[in-house]
């Protein structure tokens, strides 16, 4: 999220009393989680399994629970609370808007079926066809020529939550969707927005009924996506990728450019582009296919050794 006006890290700080240290007169231009962090952006941690991450990412002021040395150059805010204080920066600069919030903006040929419902904040391009009993929550942007199948529900909020001993609190959102041109999206599908950046859907890509998209995951230009697939949140799917039905990724996942991934597998760590996987965890698909053959051979050889 970008704040505009940009803040000190010192005013921040104030905001929300807690104590600045290293450069307090640096501009925080944006609030993000670790995951889409950037340059000019302050950034949360409250674990020390965490803590390098945090201090060595791109972000310039970073809201801690420690006092540490601070990075050349960079702020830090130590809090009691980093995401408790990181929820309350959020509320400050970008509230909640209800139902009644700025109107969608309809492009030209657009047809929106009278039982969809389209939040504030909500921008759909041109020749677009929005079918009966659709979602979007704003923030969110469409492109042109889209269609939206019925009952998908676009831009509900990230599964993000901090667990404490008396339950789990929730981070709170203020990033966005974006679904560029020319994409089509299944019945029942449903596409959480960001944490504080975007969910984004690229240019061409198409999607089954049933598929669940999580929050801040980038999926590429043309790619095809079937009934059933879960992908969590801040995967990175690249251009031309194929997932065929009840395919699970897990987070923090890269799916290289045109890779496949067969149905039912299950990845647990990132695959390269260009090749096939099957299975859970899923490898390279020939290596699992030999490992089925041979497995299907075990029964045969068992009785050999009886015998």
């Amino acid at each position: 999220m970008r704040l505009d006006p940009p803040q000190t890290a010192a005013e921040l700080a104030r905001m929300i009393g807690a104590t600045a240290r290293g450069n307090t007169e640096r501009l925080v231009t944006g609030l993000n989680e670790i995951n889409r962090v950037g340059a000019g952006d302050l950034v949360y941690v409250d674990h020390p399994k965490y803590y390098a991450k945090a201090l060595n990412s791109a972000a310039t002021t970073i809201l801690i629970d420690k006092e540490v040395e601070v990075p050349e150059g960079k702020a830090i805010i130590v809090s009691s609370d980093p995401c408790g204080d990181y929820n309350k920066l959020v509320r400050h600069f970008s509230p909640r808007l209800g139902w009644d919030g700025p109107g969608p903006a309809i492009g030209p040929g657009t047809e929106v079926h009278p039982s969809a419902v389209i939040g504030p904040e909500v921008r759909i391009g041109k020749d677009c066809r929005i079918m009966p009993g659709v979602v979007i929550y704003g923030p969110a942007e469409i492109g042109d020529r889209v269609i939206i199948h019925a009952n998908t529900v676009l831009g509900a909020d990230p599964f993000y939550f901090k667990k404490r001993p008396t339950g789990y609190d929730k981070m709170v959102p203020c990033g966005s969707i974006v679904i560029e041109d020319d994409v089509e999206i299944g019945a029942l599908c449903a596409i959480d927005r960001g944490v504080s950046a975007d969910t984004r859907i690229g240019k061409g890509t198409k999607l089954d009924n049933h598929v669940q998209v999580g929050h801040d995951t980038l999926i590429g230009q043309h790619c095809l996506i079937c009934a059933h697939v879960a992908i969590a949140g801040a995967v990175v799917i690249e251009d031309s990728a194929t997932l065929w039905g009840q395919v699970g990724i897990p987070s923090k996942v890269r799916v290289g450019k045109g890779a496949i991934i067969l149905g039912q597998s299950g990845l647990i760590s990132s695959v390269e582009g260009g090749k096939s996987y099957l299975g859970s965890p899923a490898m390279e698909s020939k290596q699992k296919l030999r490992e089925i053959a041979l497995t299907s051979r075990l029964p045969d050889l068992f009785k050999k050794l009886k015998d």
